[in-house]
């Protein structure tokens, strides 16, 4: 990481450390993207110098005029893993472009983008979860097919996959979008709800898909189904063909999950982005019979990791903190809201819930 003084911030520059007040108290959390509405902040707080990752939130190099420190070891073997993911968004993006403009997939190029950071990943359990914080709205495609990657092989080795299989479902997560390369760019751009036709041809994209990866010979026959059908759904009611449960693969139904995961998270050109906590509710209520309820179950347990002391925004505006995770409900636990002497449990409390995770 790079420490900074605050004239060599940029927006876009991510910070890899909490930055503290005066009184000790976080003021920004680590991993926040700094816009210029933040720096004004840090600004407002007398904030002289932070430290910031290497990359910025587009996959560049942070480059400031003049460095006050580095730590050693800065290269790629010690690279954060957000750091890491950032440049594996843009070179999928370049990969992408070029199937946009009628290349192949080079399959290599691929495998060498993801595996590398999957390996790095899978120990970072609760980064995993919270990668939807780095997809924009431009390049919501790209962060979600790299996502959708790593999310797919986290499910796989939990899964108790082996290690040769999570890789291939690794694989057949982030590629499992690639058709969209194939439908028009107009509708892809498009910043406002699809037209009927429009989300016609979009669903093609998981056709076109499986045309692309079809002859890869160093792609399992799961893999290339995965691309199929990871739109389909155990009642019947996805696409391409409506099959139902028994028909559709299990590398398909793992994707699925974290396909769904991921869009329901992120920020995209017409749909806001919700927490973890609220999007894998809504999962377990309205994809209930649709999705595989095992790798569901899978995220839910995961939520366990934003353990006691990371701060949330609620749905009605206060901040809290969570103070205890209940096992048995653990899209709803107990928190503290910031400044008051006073505790929530969201379960009593249904029309609140966790709208944002701040760290």
């Amino acid at each position: 990481m790079i420490r900074a003084k605050l004239h060599q911030l940029q927006e876009g520059c991510i910070l890899a450390e909490d930055v503290l007040g005066k009184t000790k108290k976080t003021i920004m959390p680590k991993n926040t993207v700094l816009t210029p509405a933040l720096l004004n902040v840090l600004e407002k707080f007398s904030i002289e110098e932070v430290c910031v990752e290497p990359v910025l939130a587009n996959g560049d190099p942070f480059r400031p005029a003049e460095l006050l420190g580095q730590h050693d070891g800065d290269n790629t073997s010690n690279e954060q893993p957000i750091s890491l993911y950032l440049k594996a968004v843009q070179k999928y993006k370049k990969a992408f472009q070029s199937w946009q403009s009628g290349s192949p997939i080079d399959i290599g190029e691929i495998r060498d983008i993801i595996i590398p950071l999957f390996d790095k990943f899978v120990h970072h359990r609760k980064e995993l979860l919270t990668l939807y914080r780095y997809a924009t709205k431009e390049d919501y495609l790209y962060h979600h097919a790299v996502s959708v990657g790593l999310l797919s092989g986290f499910l796989a080795k939990q899964l108790d996959y082996s290690k040769g299989d999570c890789y291939q479902i690794v694989l057949a997560g982030i590629l499992s979008d690639c058709g969209m390369a194939k439908v028009d760019q107009r509708i892809l751009a498009k910043k406002s709800a699809l037209t009927t036709s429009e989300y016609e041809e979009v669903k093609q994209h998981t056709v076109f898909g499986y045309r692309m990866v079809q002859k890869i010979t160093s792609l399992k026959e799961g893999v290339k189904l995965a691309v199929l059908q990871h739109h389909e759904r155990n009642d019947g009611t996805g696409y391409p063909f409506g099959i139902r449960d028994r028909q559709i693969h299990p590398y398909s139904k793992i994707v699925a999950v974290a396909d769904v995961y991921h869009a329901m998270t992120s920020e995209r050109l017409y749909q806001r982005k919700q927490s973890p906590f609220k999007a894998l509710e809504k999962i377990q209520v309205e994809h209930f019979g649709k999705l595989s309820m095992e790798a569901i179950q899978i995220l839910l347990d995961s939520l366990i990791n934003f353990h006691i002391g990371t701060v949330v925004k609620l749905s009605n505006g206060e901040m809290a903190e969570i103070v205890f995770m209940q096992r048995e409900a653990p899209t709803r636990p107990i928190v503290k809201i910031v400044d008051k002497d006073e505790f929530l449990s969201l379960s009593e409390h249904r029309d609140i819930h966790i709208e944002e995770v701040i760290d």
